[in-house]
């Protein structure tokens, strides 16, 4: 399996239960609401630890070059992880509309940031590092933890 297939299906996976705790947030079922936040935030959270340690220094020392398309994804990532952290709040305090509303933002900010790591970088990672890399570093990233 090569790194696109795998983060792509991460995203994949990340996608489902945003969509899963924002239907409980919807119909008020805090309790499981909060289950599923977790898990998603939690997920979500180890989806950008395996770039952020694994894989987006792999491609920059591969390619010579820090700056450019890790530099935006991990921007990206701060601005999800502040956006987590507020929808955090929202579902402590019940707040259901202003989670909604976050998950607008949410939404919009994941899918332009999930495309273009798709469409982009992973296949560039996918080009430039040789199959041993490659396959060293799926090992690595399917045992990564918090």
């Amino acid at each position: 399996m090569i790194i696109s297939q795998y983060m792509t299906t991460e995203h994949r996976e990340c996608d489902t239960l945003f969509a899963q705790t924002e239907a409980l947030v919807a119909d008020g079922d805090w309790e499981q609401a909060e289950k599923a936040y977790l898990h998603f935030a939690d997920t979500t959270l180890l989806h950008f630890k395996k770039e952020e340690e694994t894989i987006f220094p792999a491609f920059e020392a591969q390619t010579g070059s820090a700056q450019g398309p890790t530099q935006v994804m991990v921007f990206e990532h701060e601005q999800v992880r502040g956006l987590v952290g507020k929808m955090a709040e929202a579902i402590e305090s019940k707040d259901r509309d202003a989670y909604l509303s976050l998950t607008e933002s949410m939404m919009i900010l994941l899918q332009q940031h999930n495309m273009k790591e798709e469409q982009m970088l992973y296949a560039m990672t996918d080009r430039v590092l040789p199959r041993e890399k490659r396959e060293e570093i799926l090992a690595i990233i399917k045992e990564a933890t918090l």
